[in-house]
């Protein structure tokens, strides 16, 4: 990781990449305000991509550019900002911290082939980001450590390289370990001293940024006695990485190892995601050219993190599932791509961002687009041949014209109207399919109305291109409580969805209380007559059937018997009654819900010979149906469901109290994984209406928990008779 020059020529055109060891893919992980998307424009303006100012030729900022980023001044989605360092293209993936946009992040992490963590040493380690760590290291994705945050007065960079050597570097302290120790100027006179440079550890030389721009030069006494102090660790922790097995002895007797030789060791060490080093960086101060850390951090992207190249070949079949070879990063391979994100331009229509795995992809050709697996989401399965369109590489609200995307490389892809988050890109006669990616599910509920006829003229188009979007956004029509329900991951994941429904698409909507579907049914065995008798001159109504109705095991739903006899209801009549007894069973006969689990028995009735109708019948029917319900108590019953959450030990006894008070029943617990404990529970559904919200809270954003139906049964009585008043009054149960 020798020293480079500034460069100044990637401004203003679009970044290209002629062979895939010239491209970089990294995403920036971290806690919402740990500095993320100020570390991307810090890079950015010290390759030369934006100005001083960290602006882009059209005044924008190079991240977070949206209206409704700016607005709410946080990230709420993946932002790609390509820049150039040492003729290698750098993909920088800047994702969002918040954790209701954590499908966003996992797009990212599809994207990259390495993670630059960035956390704040004001600030600390939060727990999701801990779980992200776990995660890369399971699949083994290359990692470093970025501090940020150095100006603040309660900052220690010391102290949070110890915190991330024993959080990160928990099961091998020896592979997380700083590269360079600060280097502070004069105190202010709040006491803090700022951070103005860099003592190398394996160079031994001082990085000083205090002029604004990066200055090499040999360490005073002090500074070289800082830096012999830490020097001997971070060798050991590189040569403990190395696959020269020989170079530990001779360090350990005394042979002075080159500099080359550590550089280049720790290079494929943090390449193979062994060895993750920690750095730390800055924004420029007004006027200079260069922040602090970031020329370093950039040399380290280049030279430590792998090339496209280098990941392991990926496992693909045909759309109708039959294996195909596994695919290598190949820019004369087959064509395959995956698109990590998908958006809505107003004048280009649907955009996708596309990473290139193999093969070269072109302007005007036309593809194959599969997506397969997202059913449970809303998405059908599909697989269509498309017209591509132009193709950019975005940088802010720009974009900049591409001649080809190649293998390892990423680009925007204009016009695929049937694309969507996750769906594989192939040669139309060679079509393949990926696996997708793993997303959370949506668990908060929000019913929703169109504001007006025009906006709901409007509002199933908006909607759907809304879910094609985000793959972690789900909509239900849901066929019980006949609400349109859009399912999101948090409260300011469903603000930001209602905001792009009406600024993106034109469509006001209007959140309505959720409802859940509780259903009735009969507490004992009770009889009913239904008598309707009407003569108003001419034809009248003639109809009486005497009933009887009892309770059925849960799940049974509404059996129909017929014991008459002596033909005292016409054998034409009887179906009459049974749809006029399934049609007030599905009405309700106590609160306006469904009676489920019921056998109704027709024992007798009468009939006349002109007045007597399939009409007359179907509502004697149902009047039987009321008086029996009228006899006896009828139980509510509502839905209770299966919950499995996924919680670090620590959290456990708050869960599981917080589970109680919502009235739930723990059915077990169990040791997931070092560290964790899966809770299994059932809950009424009433109860965790915002339970994804509310186990955010208690679990400190560390818990997860999927849902699943498990059966109705009797609400208990006091909550039943609230239940009745609300539909006395015609309210909702929410």
């Amino acid at each position: 990781m020798g020293p480079t020059s500034h460069q100044a020529g990637a401004a203003g055109r679009a970044l290209t990449a002629d062979r895939p060891d010239a491209v970089r893919n990294v995403v920036l992980v971290g806690h919402s305000g740990a500095g993320k998307t100020t570390l991307v424009e810090a890079l950015a303006l010290t390759a030369g991509a934006v100005n001083r100012a960290g602006r882009v030729e059209d005044g924008g900022t190079v991240s977070d550019y949206d209206e409704i980023e700016q607005r709410r001044q946080r990230s709420v989605q993946l932002s790609l900002v390509p820049v150039e360092w040492a003729g290698i293209k750098i993909n920088i993936l800047d994702t969002p911290g918040y954790a209701d946009f954590v499908g966003e992040l996992r797009a990212g992490l599809r994207a990259a082939d390495a993670a630059l963590f960035v956390v704040s040493a004001a600030d600390g380690i939060d727990g999701a980001t801990r779980m992200v760590w776990d995660e890369c290291e399971a699949v083994g994705m290359p990692r470093a450590i970025v501090v940020t945050h150095l100006e603040a007065a309660r900052s220690d960079y010391s102290q949070m390289a110890s915190v991330c050597g024993e959080i990160f570097g928990a099961d091998d302290p020896d592979a997380v370990i700083p590269l360079y120790l600060p280097r502070y100027g004069t105190p202010g006179p709040d006491g803090h001293a700022p951070v103005t440079g860099l003592l190398g550890l394996l160079s031994r030389r001082v990085h000083d940024y205090a002029s604004g721009e990066r200055a090499e030069r040999d360490p005073d006494p002090d500074e070289l006695a800082l830096i012999d102090g830490a020097r001997s660790r971070l060798i050991e922790g590189i040569i403990a990485e190395s696959e020269d097995e020989t170079l530990m002895d001779r360090y350990l007797g005394g042979e002075d190892i080159d500099l080359k030789t550590l550089v280049d060791d720790l290079e494929r060490a943090v390449a193979r995601g062994t060895f993750h080093p920690v750095l730390m960086a800055a924004p420029a101060a007004d006027g200079a050219r260069q922040g602090l850390g970031t020329v370093e951090l950039l040399e380290l992207v280049t030279g430590g993190f792998p090339t496209p190249a280098e990941r392991a070949p990926l496992t693909v079949t045909s759309p109708d599932g039959s294996p195909r070879p596994d695919v290598v990063c190949d820019p004369a391979g087959p064509l395959l791509a995956e698109v990590v994100k998908t958006s809505s331009d107003p004048y280009v229509g649907r955009v996708s961002l596309v990473r290139v795995f193999s093969g070269t992809l072109r302007p005007e050709e036309t593809v194959h687009v599969s997506g397969h697996g997202m059913q449970d989401r809303g998405h059908e399965d599909h697989d269509v041949d498309e017209r591509v369109g132009s193709l950019t590489s975005p940088f802010g609200k720009q974009q900049r014209t591409l001649g080809t995307c190649i293998a390892g490389d990423l680009a925007c892809v204009a016009k695929l109207t049937r694309a969507e988050t996750g769906d594989t890109l192939s040669a139309k006669d060679a079509p393949l399919l990926m696996e997708p990616w793993a997303m959370p599910e949506p668990l908060l509920p929000l019913a929703i109305e169109a504001h007006s006829k025009a906006d709901e003229d409007k509002l199933s188009q908006g909607l759907a291109r809304l879910v094609a979007e985000d793959p972690t956004m789900r909509l239900e029509q849901n066929p019980h409580t006949h609400q349109l329900v859009l399912w999101s991951l948090g409260e300011a994941h469903q603000d930001v969805a209602l905001e792009r429904l009406r600024t993106r698409y034109g469509v006001q909507v209007d959140p309505v209380p959720h409802k859940v579907s509780l259903r009735e049914t009969f507490g004992a065995k009770a009889a009913g007559r239904g008598r309707h008798v009407k003569q108003s001159g001419g034809h009248g109504q003639f109809a009486i059937c005497e009933i009887e109705v009892e309770p059925l095991p849960p799940g049974s739903g509404i059996e129909f018997v017929d014991k008459v006899v002596g033909g005292a209801v016409p054998r034409s009549f009887i179906p009459s009654v049974e749809k006029g007894v399934r049609a007030q069973a599905a009405r309700g006969v106590a609160a306006g819900y469904p009676l489920v689990d019921v056998r109704v028995t027709l024992l007798d009735g009468k009939a006349h010979s002109v007045d007597s109708s399939d009409a007359a019948f179907q509502t004697a029917g149902a009047l039987a149906l009321r008086e029996a319900a009228a006899q006896i108590p009828v139980h509510l019953l509502e839905p209770v469901a299966e919950l499995d959450v996924l919680v670090p030990d620590e959290y456990v006894g708050p869960v599981m109290s917080d589970l109680a008070g919502r009235r739930g029943r723990v059915v077990g617990t169990e040791q997931a994984e070092p560290g964790r404990t899966r809770v299994r529970a059932e809950v009424p559904e009433i109860e965790i209406g915002r339970y994804a919200v509310d186990l955010r809270s208690v679990s400190h954003g560390t818990g997860r928990f999927g849902r699943s139906y498990a059966r109705h049964e009797p609400m208990p009585p006091q909550l039943a008779d609230k239940v009745r008043e609300q539909a006395e009054k015609g309210s909702p149960v929410t």
